[in-house]
């Protein structure tokens, strides 16, 4: 059976089984399509929390970040972990006890006003939206390659399955979708890095084999990865390279982000008791773990199984002992056939530069090391010769590099689809609740009909698949890249009022509107100012480098200083204007207060 063939039955079975659970558990009213009825488990809802938030970013891209940055791309591990323990201890539990659909809602009702719910809606739509972008580029980079389609046709192809699914279950049928797809993906992405972890080190735990010895050798298999990469002009893999402050700041921002993304939050709107939202962020920190904890592990080994693959010699350590890779060999060899199926998409390229058969890949700005400079004046190199590497091909093109079984590369395939796939139905659900919940039923039109709102969401999550899919065409930056962007902006404009509404009784509504829309209008500008306006290529005012960084902070760290203008503005027109109502101040203070908690008593 060709890989093909083999790819479109492991494919196909994973979405007949999303689409048939989607049909199953249809929602037939308002209830199940924006909270699942409130009647989810903690341990299921963590597992549908898990897949929703392990993204196309998570499973596909954050990995070939490590891969080609190392240590210093470790912030998002670091970043997007921490940011579930600031949900589950922070947010989680009060907004649940809130008991309202969604974000915007629990912001109009908490700062009383329509003005407030309206202006969390646009935030809402625009983390959402640049959030979907990252996903569908995912999806067109997954589909374009074990489907055999340019990346566009996949984007599409994409867009039309989530759309059957999401649109139909809501809620309800995207929750018991998502736990089938957390289980899909996480067996995707362990069972291959077991095999990698076997291959390059003989342990078992791909976990434990990155701090273990390289096959054949007595050095650790980070020491001859350090040794490699330098060797070929790169910086160290475990060096610090990288602004501090920035490094902190971009950290913190995917923290505080990840409390703040409207699309995780409504998740804990689906459990039946307060006390559940808490032990539903528990589990799905648990089910994050068992893939962030291999992530490393992953990335490290994809690098060193590339570098090995274009310099046999590095699989000793001893990278120029042999010659690099011919273009013979990648044409002809049937353990190099990955390489060609890449080429096709676009995504891998190399060129001869020097015309000698040979494909040399090393950094040229790296030529002051002598041992490569040598090289590169005896064998007469004119420049990197693998032209192209995409960062978000690394994960899914490892079981080919690392030549394993056809079906471990189809689980992959389905395993990168459920993981782009289960956050795009999660993101586009939050939005079609805020379209129509919050925007058409709490601003609009009051009166609607609960049939005719249940209309108005699939419609509205509809359009919002054609807008990411437009604009996933011409992404900003890798998936995980574009990702970081939506979490800066969930920084700067939700995080920061949703601490306020519940912790502060002082906050009004002038101080909240004020807030929000100078967190995310400085957030906007600044991201637009190096990304281009609305993500239009061309059309940025600065060059996205870091020595054009505003003291070095990049687009993706802004959302930190965001926040921070959020909070001083909000503070400083709330002290300026009169408090708030005392009915909200004493509903402020039952949000935080235990149902049934009494004065203390003296004995």
């Amino acid at each position: 059976m060709s890989q093909f063939t083999l790819n479109l039955i492991v494919i196909g079975a994973s979405f007949a089984l999303y689409i048939g659970i989607a049909i199953w558990a249809r929602a037939g009213s308002t209830a199940e399509f924006y909270a699942a009825n409130r009647g989810v488990s903690p341990v299921m809802n963590g597992m549908a929390t898990a897949a929703d938030w392990m993204s196309a970013a998570s499973f596909i891209s954050m990995a070939g970040l490590i891969a080609f940055t190392g240590y210093d791309n470790s912030t998002y591990l670091m970043g997007w972990t921490g940011g579930y323990v600031l949900l589950a201890m922070l947010l989680a539990p009060y907004l649940r006890k809130f008991g309202k659909f969604t974000v915007p809602e629990f912001i109009g009702d908490r700062f009383y006003s329509g003005t407030a719910r309206i202006i969390g809606v646009i935030c809402l739509l625009i983390i959402s939206i640049t959030y979907v972008i990252g996903q569908m580029t995912g999806v067109g980079v997954t589909f374009s390659r074990y489907l055999e389609v340019s990346s566009s046709t996949g984007l599409w192809i994409g867009a039309a399955l989530v759309f059957v699914y999401a649109v139909l279950g809501g809620m309800k049928g995207i929750t018991y979708t998502q736990v089938a797809q957390y289980i899909v993906l996480i067996i995707a992405y362990t069972i291959p890095a077991v095999f990698i972890a076997l291959q390059l080190t003989g342990h078992v735990l791909p976990q434990t084999g990155l701090f273990g010895t390289l096959n054949a050798s007595d050095t650790k298999f980070l020491a001859t990865l350090d040794q490699v990469v330098t060797d070929l002009g790169f910086r160290s893999y475990t060096g610090h390279h990288q602004s501090t402050l920035d490094m902190v700041l971009f950290t913190m921002a995917l923290m505080i982000g990840t409390a703040g993304l409207p699309h995780v939050i409504i998740r804990f709107f689906t459990v039946p008791k307060v006390a559940d939202a808490r032990k539903s962020a528990g589990w799905a920190l648990v089910f994050i773990a068992l893939l962030y904890t291999v992530a490393p592990a992953v990335g490290s080994m994809s690098r060193f199984n590339l570098t090995a693959t274009m310099w046999p010699g590095a699989e000793t350590g001893q990278t120029f002992s042999q010659p690099a890779v011919s273009l013979e060999d990648i044409q002809n060899r049937d353990d190099l056939h990955w390489m060609r199926n890449w080429q096709v998409t676009g995504l891998l390229n190399w060129e001869d530069k020097n015309g000698d058969g040979l494909i040399q890949y090393y950094n040229e700005a790296g030529a002051a090391n002598e041992q490569l400079a040598a090289v590169i004046a005896e064998q007469g190199l004119q420049g990197n010769e693998l032209t192209t590497v995409n960062n978000d091909i690394m994960v899914l093109a490892n079981p080919e590099i690392a030549n394993l079984p056809g079906w471990v590369i189809a689980i992959v395939a389905a395993g990168g689809l459920a993981a782009a796939l289960s956050t795009a139905a999660g993101l586009l659900l939050a939005i079609s609740g805020a379209v129509s919940h919050d925007l058409i039923k709490g601003a609009i039109n009051p009166g609607i009909s609960e049939k005719g709102e249940l209309f108005a969401a699939r419609v509205s999550m509809g359009v919002s698949i054609l807008v990411a899919t437009i604009l996933g065409l011409n992404p900003p930056g890798f998936a995980a890249q574009t990702v970081a962007l939506a979490f800066g902006l969930a920084a700067s404009s939700i995080f920061p009022v949703l601490m306020m509404g519940i912790f502060s009784t002082r906050m009004n509504k002038e101080g909240a509107i004020a807030g929000m829309l100078a967190g995310v209008i400085s957030t906007l500008v600044y991201i637009f100012t190096y990304k281009g306006w609305f993500f239009i290529s061309g059309t940025n005012m600065l060059p996205d480098t870091a020595d054009a960084w505003l003291f070095g902070i990049s687009p993706a760290s802004f959302g930190t200083i965001g926040a921070v203008i959020n909070f001083a503005v909000a503070y400083l027109v709330s002290s300026a204007t009169k408090e708030p109502p005392a009915e909200v101040r004493d509903l402020v203070e039952s949000i935080r207060v235990p149902r049934g908690a009494g004065g203390a008593q003296a004995h």
